[in-house]
């Protein structure tokens, strides 16, 4: 699980200077319908929501990441527009909080059942490989120019990986790996094929 921690690190590096390089966070992000202060919004309230789960693992209290979805939508949307110093901050500091908590756990409390906001009942030790995904996945979403081609290849093999399993659907693909993984995860994406040679058709976006 090293490994992981490792991406979750490079992921928030990655986001943190993204968010850095830009005068504000107003301009349209990757993805549709979101401003750049969506996505830093998202990533905050998604630490604080993965902190909800360590706490159930740490403590046996069962603790929801989001009261609903709905509730995790419209905490998104009332946050997005937040001065762009305001979400800096609080990227660093729900990361940082995230990472402590996960020092918090024995090894014991890793293995404890959780439940995602997917309603899929899994092991806490599945906790930091969510973190490492929105990170890696998001920096590219805040469309600095951060490409999949920037993301480690081992984490995108684990992507295309764990995609393919929660998808269920996906055909045998050909293209180079980091173009797998933005056709994958539904962004834009070059040079993606079916095994016969055709076209691959797009995919609605995931995560």
């Amino acid at each position: 699980m090293d490994r992981v921690h490792e991406w979750i690190d490079e992921g928030t590096e990655l986001c943190r200077g993204a968010l850095a390089e830009l005068a504000g966070l107003d301009g349209e992000s990757l993805l549709p319908g979101w401003t750049r202060g969506h996505v830093a919004a998202h990533l905050s309230l998604n630490a604080a929501a993965l902190g909800n789960l360590v706490h159930w693992a740490r403590t046996g209290e069962e603790r929801p990441m989001y009261p609903s979805r709905e509730a995790r939508n419209a905490d998104i949307e009332a946050s997005a527009g937040r001065p762009a110093d305001e979400l800096r901050t609080w990227f660093d500091e729900s990361a940082r909080a995230l990472a402590d908590s996960f020092g918090e756990l024995t090894d014991e409390q890793w293995q404890a059942r959780v439940r995602t906001s997917q309603g899929a009942v899994v092991p806490a030790t599945r906790i930091p490989w969510m973190r490492s995904r929105e990170v890696l996945i998001h920096a590219v979403d805040l469309g600095t120019g951060i490409t999949f081609a920037d993301l480690p290849a081992d984490f995108l093999d684990a992507l295309c990986t764990d995609i393919r399993q929660q998808r269920g659907d996906v055909p045998d693909l050909t293209g180079p790996l980091p173009e797998l993984a933005a056709y994958l995860s539904g962004r834009p994406y070059t040079d993606v094929r079916t095994a016969d040679g055709h076209p691959a058709p797009p995919l609605p976006p995931w995560l």
